[in-house]
């Protein structure tokens, strides 16, 4: 499990959305990037993430950050996805697992005792200067989207 430096420079990425748009790091600058990683698309914990993040949207937007989703899916699916709950975040696509890497989110995991590889569901909070402001290597989907707005509204201060 990888820990990103806070206070470091994140990551930089472009990857396309849910519409086929290329979305850069460094087009995000000065405002306050939560990138969180999930595995798939339409799978329950992922759609609880997702739909609360959707749902606290406002509260995000009020201190000026973006949210934004990352899996390996492809960009139609997650415009499926977006359509079918009615999502107002944008969804990353990464299907070479390429900057899940970077972020420490694609690797050994242990789901009811097999050891897999694949994305770890973990969330980045980017400040305005494009450094990592907080790391949350393992997360759980229910309650997250909230502990993260929480986060941001303390050190947006």
């Amino acid at each position: 499990m990888t820990t990103l430096p806070l206070g470091k420079k994140a990551p930089a990425f472009t990857l396309q959305n849910e519409r086929g748009i290329n979305v850069k790091l460094a087009d995000l600058k000065g405002q306050w990037v939560v990138l969180y990683f999930y595995p798939k698309d339409d799978t329950p914990g992922c759609t609880v993430e997702a739909c609360e993040f959707t749902k606290g949207l406002s509260g995000f937007e009020k201190l000026d950050a973006v949210v934004l989703g990352c899996s390996p899916d492809a960009p139609d699916k997650h415009l499926k996805f977006i359509a079918k709950y009615k999502l107002k975040i944008s969804l990353l696509s990464d299907p070479e697992h390429k900057v899940l890497e970077k972020y420490g989110a694609w690797g050994e995991k242990n789901l009811y005792g097999k050891i897999t590889t694949g994305v770890i569901r973990s969330t980045v909070l980017i400040d305005p200067e494009g450094n990592v402001a907080h790391h949350w290597a393992r997360v759980k989907a229910a309650g997250h989207a909230d502990a993260v707005r929480a986060k941001l509204a303390a050190l947006a201060q």
